[in-house]
C-alpha cells in the first residue's frame, strides 16, 4: 500500500468506491420494498409469494457473499467489483421484460448474488484503502452509504411507483447501475495478497474466524432491527401515526449522518466498548419507546434513539471485524460480517411474523427490547471483556 493511502482517508478512490456502494445500496433497498407489490399486481401472486420474491434477492446475496469473500483474493478486489456490476447492470435490464412469476424469482436470487459480489468487493475495497488507525472513523463514514440508502430508497421507490409505475423504478435501478460502472472502471485500488490455494472443504475458506464473534452479536442485534425494517410503516398505520410513520427513516438516517463521524474517531481513541455500550442501551430505549408510542414526537424520538443506538452499532461492529483481521483475509472478514448482518435481516420477519398475530405490533416491539439487551450481553461476552486488550495491541496484523 502507497504512502498516499497510509496518510489520508479521504483519497479518489475511498470517496468513488463509497459512491458506488450508495448506489448499489440505494437500487436494492428501492427495489426490496416495491418487488412484492410488483408481483402481486402484475403476475397475481399471493402475498406470500410476493413476500418470497422480494426476500429471495437476500439468498442470492448471502451466495455472492459466500463465494466472493472466498475467491476476491485470488480474482482481484477490481476485477471481482467490475463482474458484480456488470451482472447487476444486466440483471436490472431484465426487469423491464415480461417474466412470468417464476422467472422473477429466478432473476431475483441472480440480481441478490451480483450485489453481493459487488458489495463484498467496495467493503474489502475501502478496507485497504483505510489507514489502520482511522478504521472506526473510515468505515463509519463508508457505511453512510448503507443508511442513506436504508433512508431515501424506500421514499424514492414508494414515490416513483405512485406517480410513474414500475418501469419508471426499473429505469432508476439501471440508471445507478450504469453510474456504479462508470465509477468501478474509474478506481485503481490497491490488491490483497492472496494465500496459497488449498484442496478439499475447509470452513475456513469461507468464513474468518476473528470476524465470527462480532459477527455473532450483529446477527442478534440485527434480527432487533429486521422488526423496523419490516413492520413500522404497518404500525404507524395501525396506530394512526402515519405522518411520523413517513419521516422515520429520515430522522433515523440524519441522526445517523451526524453521530458517525464522532463516534467512529471515538472508538478508534479509545476503543470500541465507550461507543457500543451506550449506543444499544440507546437502541433498546428506541425500541420501548416505539412499542408505546401514542404520539408523532415519541415516534420519531424513538427514530433518533434507534439511529444513535443500532446506526452506530452497525459502523462500529464492521470495523471490529476488519481490525481483528489480517489485511489478505479481509475480504472473508467483510463477507463474514455481512453475512451474519443478512441473516439477521433475512430470518427476523420470518421469526416475528408468528408473534405479530398472537401481541400485536406493540407486544412484538416490546419483545425486541428483550433481544436488544439479549444482544449486549452476547456483545459482552463475544468481544466487550477483551476490547480493551484488542485496542491497546491494535488489531491484527
Amino acid at each position: 500500500m502507497t504512502d498516499t493511502y497510509k496518510e489520508r482517508l479521504w483519497t479518489k478512490d475511498f470517496i468513488f468506491t463509497s459512491a458506488a456502494n450508495l448506489v448499489l445500496m440505494l437500487s436494492m433497498y428501492l427495489l426490496l420494498v416495491t418487488m412484492a407489490t410488483y408481483a402481486m399486481d402484475t403476475y397475481g401472486a399471493s402475498v406470500s409469494m410476493g413476500g418470497f420474491v422480494s426476500s429471495i434477492f437476500i439468498i442470492g446475496a448471502l451466495f455472492g457473499r459466500l463465494y466472493g469473500g472466498k475467491q476476491i483474493a485470488r480474482i482481484g478486489n477490481r476485477k471481482m467489483l467490475l463482474i458484480g456490476t456488470v451482472s447487476v447492470l444486466v440483471a436490472t435490464a431484465l426487469y423491464f421484460l415480461p417474466l412470468g412469476i417464476y422467472l422473477l424469482m429466478v432473476l431475483r436470487l441472480l440480481h441478490g448474488a451480483a450485489i453481493g459480489l459487488a458489495t463484498t468487493a467496495t467493503s474489502t475495497i475501502v478496507s485497504q484503502l483505510i489507514p489502520t488507525s482511522r478504521s472506526g472513523e473510515g468505515i463509519g463514514y463508508f457505511s453512510l452509504s448503507v443508511v442513506m440508502a436504508t433512508a431515501i430508497g424506500p421514499l424514492i421507490g414508494v414515490m416513483l411507483l405512485t406517480q410513474y409505475g414500475f418501469n419508471s423504478i426499473f429505469l432508476f435501478s439501471f440508471i445507478m447501475a450504469i453510474l456504479c460502472l462508470v465509477l468501478s472502471v474509474s478506481l485503481r485500488p490497491p490488491e490483497m495478497e492472496a494465500e496459497a490455494e488449498r484442496k478439499g472443504f475447509r470452513v475456513t475458506d469461507y468464513f474468518e474466524a476473528r470476524a465470527l464473534p462480532i459477527s455473532i452479536a450483529m446477527f442478534v442485534l440485527a434480527i432487533g432491527y429486521s422488526g423496523i425494517l419490516s413492520y413500522v410503516t404497518e404500525y404507524a398505520a395501525e396506530i394512526d401515526l402515519v405522518e411520523a410513520g413517513s419521516f422515520f427513516f429520515l430522522i433515523y438516517g440524519i441522526f445517523v449522518l451526524l453521530s458517525r463521524p464522532f463516534t467512529g474517531r471515538l472508538m478508534d481513541q479509545r476503543g470500541a466498548n465507550i461507543v457500543v455500550y451506550p449506543a444499544l442501551v440507546s437502541f433498546a430505549a428506541g425500541m420501548l419507546m416505539l412499542s408505546q408510542a401514542g404520539a408523532g414526537w415519541v415516534f420519531l424520538a424513538a427514530a433518533i434513539f434507534m439511529g444513535l443506538g443500532y446506526g452506530n452499532f452497525q459502523s462500529i461492529a464492521q470495523a471490529l471485524a476488519i481490525k481483528l483481521t489480517p489485511h489478505h483475509r479481509m475480504g472473508l472478514a467483510n463477507s463474514t460480517y455481512f453475512i451474519a448482518l443478512d441473516l439477521g435481516l433475512g430470518l427476523g420477519p420470518l421469526m416475528l411474523g408468528y408473534i405479530v398475530p398472537l401481541s400485536g405490533y406493540r407486544g412484538m416491539y416490546l419483545s425486541l427490547v428483550v433481544v436488544i439487551l439479549v444482544g449486549i450481553v452476547v456483545y459482552h461476552f463475544m468481544h466487550g471483556r477483551k476490547d480493551r486488550e484488542i485496542t491497546r495491541v491494535g488489531g491484527a496484523d
